[in-house]
């Protein structure tokens, strides 16, 4: 049986793209200068993350194996059921790696001011390890989209469906029911942990009449974004809740993608004609919210 194994996780800094781009800290600080920026934030966001990796991969006990995983190389890597991940970095960093996983536990490490997923400090990671300190596992309902060709997304956050170039989508929706042919900018069904995001923001615009699923909860929520009513299209279904058992249903009337978490270049196609399928995904993100 081989040892337990943790994986840290990580995405480049501002400064390491910039560098990548300009090659020398002197170069990139020229750059900054003609835009009025200075770099010495962006050094310092950058030595904070490098602090943060160096500390968390010394709290890891020796007899542990380890592995750094940056987030370009997520679709690449092969996770281990028994991995326990740490992820240094934002929010969305663990919205990104989500998806990868099955029931591995995930740790959120902020270098700097803590975020509702990354909310832990990097001395969480040796107290999780050691055992000194008792943590609450909670666990993130997460949504899917699967296309009739079997093609499928599996998000964190939220799914988007909209026409491949952000113009009016034709596309008929069903849920709950009910069915309507609509013209818009896109369909968005999101968990309670996008309800602090790009839900939450929705939900501000349009202040429809029901609350937004709690971080912790299984339900889903879905909006309509800017729906045109005409003789052939409808603004009956712009907004919801999903029901425990419901699904929402859509067939293309024009190409459309389909993509999670703001991540665009990882989309499906979905051409004239096709059926795609929005529910609750049969698997949860298991995130290490806090000590108890």
């Amino acid at each position: 049986m081989s040892a337990p194994r943790l994986v840290l996780v990580h995405r480049r800094t501002q400064l390491e793209e910039l560098l990548a781009e300009h090659s020398t800290i002197a170069a990139v600080e020229f750059f900054l200068s003609t835009r009025g920026q200075d770099v010495v934030p962006l050094v310092a966001a950058d030595e904070a993350q490098q602090r943060a990796l160096a500390e968390a991969a010394n709290a890891v006990p020796l007899e542990w194996r380890q592995a750094v995983v940056e987030r370009s190389q997520l679709s690449r890597f092969l996770f281990e059921p028994d991995d326990v991940v740490v992820v240094v970095g934002q929010d969305g960093l663990v919205a990104n790696v989500a998806k990868y996983l099955g029931s591995q536990v995930v740790l959120g490490i902020s270098p700097g001011r803590p975020g509702l997923l990354c909310g832990h400090g990097v001395a969480d990671v040796k107290r999780f390890l050691s055992g000194s300190a008792e943590f609450r596992v909670g666990e993130r309902q997460m949504v899917e989209v699967r296309v009739d060709d079997g093609q499928t997304i599996t998000a964190l956050n939220e799914i988007f469906v909209g026409d491949r170039s952000h113009q009016s989508a034709r596309y008929s929706l069903a849920v709950a029911g009910r069915a309507e042919e609509q013209s818009s900018s896109g369909l968005i069904v999101g968990t309670g942990t996008g309800a602090t995001g790009w839900l939450a923001s929705l939900w501000m615009q349009t202040r429809p009449g029901f609350e937004l699923p709690a971080v912790d909860s299984a339900d889903l929520a879905y909006f309509v974004r800017e729906a045109w009513p005409s003789p052939v299209t409808g603004t009956s279904l712009v907004a919801g809740l999903v029901a425990q058992d419901d699904e929402v249903r859509v067939r293309a009337q024009s190409s459309l993608v389909a993509f999670g978490d703001g991540i665009e270049r990882d989309h499906l196609r979905i051409e004239w004609g096709q059926e795609l399928t929005l529910r609750r995904a049969s698997r949860t993100l298991h995130l290490i919210d806090r000590s108890i």
